[in-house]
């Protein structure tokens, strides 16, 4: 093994050590997207991005949020539409605190339109999508 290899092998492990708990994952349809965007001194961008999905099989509804800052250029969100067809990934809030029923958004796989916010190395989405397929046979 290489040293960037033992590196990212290290910063994942840290990674899931810290985060391992909260790591989580919501697919089903899109209900609705909020997108707001401000600027401020026209240097620094905030974006966040409010997503309200609903599980396949289930009443429930998983409320995602994604938060953007960026200095001078404009930060950048994937287009999504009600009724599209998501598997959002993300953390879930810490007990105890005002969000712990939401969760932070890291990554956003549009199955509908086969695009992603994060892009994914590999068969990833392919991979997902043939298990879906099975889940539902």
């Amino acid at each position: 093994m290489g040293f960037r290899e033992k590196l990212s092998e290290h910063y994942t492990k840290s990674y899931f050590k810290k985060y391992g708990d909260r790591l989580t994952q919501a697919q089903g349809k899109v209900i609705s997207v909020k997108v707001e965007e401000k600027a401020i001194l026209w240097i620094f961008h905030k974006l966040t991005v409010t997503i309200l999905v609903k599980p396949d099989r289930s009443k429930n509804i998983v409320k995602c949020t994604y938060n953007k800052n960026k200095w001078f250029k404009k930060p950048e969100f994937m287009i999504l539409s009600q009724g599209h067809s998501v598997i959002v990934q993300g953390l879930k809030g810490k007990k105890g605190k005002g969000g712990s029923e939401s969760i932070q958004v890291l990554n956003v796989m549009n199955l509908t339109t086969k695009k992603q916010l994060v892009p994914v190395e590999g068969d990833a989405l392919k991979k997902i999508q043939k298990a879906q397929k099975i889940k539902y046979r």
